[in-house]
């Protein structure tokens, strides 16, 4: 097997994968580093331009769905809780979640899977429907053969959601590169981190104020914890090597032990981390540890319009030995 061409982020827990210190058992990849790693997302889904390559879950699941011939092992390189993640605009008015109905919120595409998490959390707790906020766009759907609901809509060309939540044209947006911390397709220099200039108008406030105690909350009673970044394989590969996916999940899992033997240093790379409870795992691997978070995120999918049949959590990954690591 020649070496594969590979790109994900470059996290504390992967960083010994992509540098070569941690290998296959053919040797190291061939690891191209891709910044913003969003651009790699719709690379894969539209050209299958990798071997292995991270991707958003909700990209993954629609693109497996739409006959992208990817595979999955369980391996999650990013969490993130989303009680933080919604700003209103300062004359918006909103001041609770069911203030949301009837308003618009932008978001980069209707399919990003921090999208799909908000309008989870969204409905699950406070009973807003996400058809009955207007959803507004301002990039593709990375699965271009994706239509969205009649309640989304695009910005006028030229035009971002960054202008619109300015200008109180929109009430709401999400924030981060699902939002309006980015402008602009995900292209060279769109740097993940990278946010927009803020607003010269009064800048936007929280939907929740202070997110960390609900985010804990939401953790203690649902055990959801919200996945980013899964990493898939071209299914082509996974035939030819039926033992590619066992390798490729050790791979990674020696790479997350390389990062060091505490719990600090794998918070450290995430944001998510520090919620949860001090005697778990911050970045769990596998398909048991997870398999809540993922049955949620395949139901969201579906309620949302992204999935028109319901998918089993464990026919979405590659057959392969997975001990939680």
């Amino acid at each position: 097997m020649s070496s594969l061409k590979s790109t994900f982020t470059v996290y504390p827990h992967t960083r010994a994968l992509a540098e070569g210190r941690v290998e296959l058992p053919g040797g190291p990849l061939q690891f191209v580093p891709t910044k913003p790693i969003i651009r790699a997302y719709r690379e894969m889904v539209r050209e299958l331009a990798y071997d292995i390559c991270e991707l958003a879950p909700t990209t993954y699941l629609m693109a497996r769905a739409a006959g992208v011939p990817v595979i999955a092992v369980p391996v999650f390189t990013k969490r993130l809780f989303h009680h933080g993640h919604i700003r209103c605009h300062a004359t918006s008015g909103i001041r609770v979640p069911g203030d949301l109905v009837g308003r618009t919120v932008g978001v980069r595409a209707y399919s990003v899977t921090t999208g799909v998490w908000v309008r989870g959390l969204l409905s699950d707790d406070f009973g807003v429907d996400p058809a009955s906020v207007r959803w507004v766009t301002d990039d593709e759907e990375h699965v271009a053969s994706y239509v969205a609901p009649p309640n989304v809509s695009a910005v006028a060309p030229g035009e971002s959601l960054v202008d619109l939540l300015d200008q109180g044209r929109i009430d709401a947006a999400l924030t981060g590169n699902a939002g309006v911390g980015r402008k602009g397709a995900p292209r060279d220099g769109w740097t993940d981190g990278n946010a927009a200039p803020q607003p010269a108008a009064e800048p936007p406030y929280s939907l929740f104020g202070t997110p960390e105690p609900l985010e804990r909350d939401w953790y203690r009673r649902t055990g959801i914890y919200p996945i980013h970044g899964v990493i898939v394989l071209r299914e082509e590969l996974a035939r030819e090597y039926p033992r590619l996916a066992t390798d490729l999940y050790a791979a990674f899992a020696a790479a997350k032990r390389d990062a060091g033997a505490g719990r600090a240093e794998l918070v450290a790379g995430l944001a998510a981390g520090a919620a949860i409870p001090e005697d778990e795992d911050p970045i769990p691997y596998g398909i048991e540890p997870n398999a809540r978070s993922l049955e949620a995120l395949i139901r969201y999918a579906g309620e949302q319009h992204l999935l028109d049949t319901a998918v089993s959590v464990e026919e979405i990954f590659a057959p392969g030995d997975y001990p939680t690591a």
